[in-house]
């Protein structure tokens, strides 16, 4: 475990260890939870498809393209539960296929109107 203070900055790097040189990582999505087996029933979402959810989300520089950064600002579950669990989903992409998931950044979803 990782002990911090409320509202403390935490920063986070994923790093991804492989032979292939021209892979690139992106966060994806990213939920907590205050229990380590079950991230269905009670959950906040940090980030989803790339869009940051808690204001405090931010995502920082990468010295290099099979890195991702990020950070987030330290809270709990209405001061019921002791802990906060993490569960991040990370895609691997080929790096500089801009075509690929890992380039199009934030994927938000407007809904339609079903006027038309």
């Amino acid at each position: 475990p990782y002990y911090v203070d409320m509202n403390q900055n935490l920063f986070l790097q994923a790093s991804l260890h492989s032979s292939d040189r021209n892979l690139t990582v992106f966060v994806d999505t990213c939920v907590a939870s205050p229990n380590s087996s079950d991230f269905r029933t009670l959950v906040y979402e940090l980030t989803k498809s790339g869009c940051a959810s808690d204001p405090t989300y931010a995502l920082f520089p990468s010295p290099r393209s099979d890195v991702a950064r990020f950070g987030f600002s330290a809270f709990s579950f209405v001061n019921r539960f002791p802990s906060v669990f993490l569960r991040c989903q990370l895609l691997v992409c080929r790096y500089r296929d801009y075509s690929s998931r890992c380039y199009q950044g934030c994927l938000s979803r407007f809904k339609r109107n079903a006027d038309s």
